[in-house]
């Protein structure tokens, strides 16, 4: 959204919302939440400490006793489960539904299903044809695979500390943690000019 206005949305289709839901309601170890443009919505079954996780990510979140009959535009998948199932799990999904959804792991126990080449470098482009931006103008951050694509793409992109390997090798510059303020450091250079943005 830009000054109250859509820039862009991606959407899947109802089928395709179908076919993905049908084959994740096949796998207990997931805790499945569907992102929509007007709410996300999960399952009332689920226990408490995901809906408490839940929530601190989703602010519109609609508790459902199934996902048939949602009205809604969907754009994506957030999956909650344990970190050691991650890569067993994200290979299944690609080799299921990776034609429909691309599987990335966004650390903490949870993976996204995104629509192929819907993501925050897509997002980013829309924002700056629209502004008048360019690459080297941009500074992004990022510690998970739903970044990887945007740290690719921006002129200043800074993995952080926790960072796994693969968002560290997408990214030119490394920032602190974020729970000691790595993201207002780099700010600071910015706005002081210091090195990298000395130029």
């Amino acid at each position: 959204m830009s000054e109250g206005k859509d820039v862009f949305n991606g959407e899947l289709s109802k089928d395709a919302f179908t076919t993905v839901v049908e084959h994740l309601l096949t796998r207990p170890e997931v805790e499945i939440i569907a992102c929509g443009k007007n709410s996300a919505y999960t399952l009332k079954k689920y226990d408490d400490a995901i809906k408490t996780v839940a929530e601190m990510y989703y602010h519109r979140l609609e508790y459902v006793d199934n996902f048939d009959n949602l009205e809604d535009i969907f754009f994506k998948f957030g999956l909650n489960l344990s970190d050691e199932l991650i890569p067993q799990v994200q290979k299944a999904l690609h080799e299921a539904i990776g034609d429909i959804m691309v599987p990335v792991h966004t650390g903490n126990g949870s993976i996204d299903l995104i629509i192929p080449g819907v993501h925050k470098a897509n997002g980013l482009r829309q924002l700056q044809k629209l502004w008048g931006i360019d690459d080297s103008e941009v500074v992004v951050f990022g510690d998970g695979g739903n970044d990887i694509e945007m740290l690719r793409q921006a002129g200043f992109s800074f993995a952080m500390e926790n960072a796994g390997n693969a968002v560290v090798a997408a990214a030119k510059y490394r920032a602190g943690s974020n729970n000691r303020e790595g993201v207002l450091d780099v700010i600071d250079k910015v706005l002081k000019h210091e090195a990298p943005f000395d130029q």
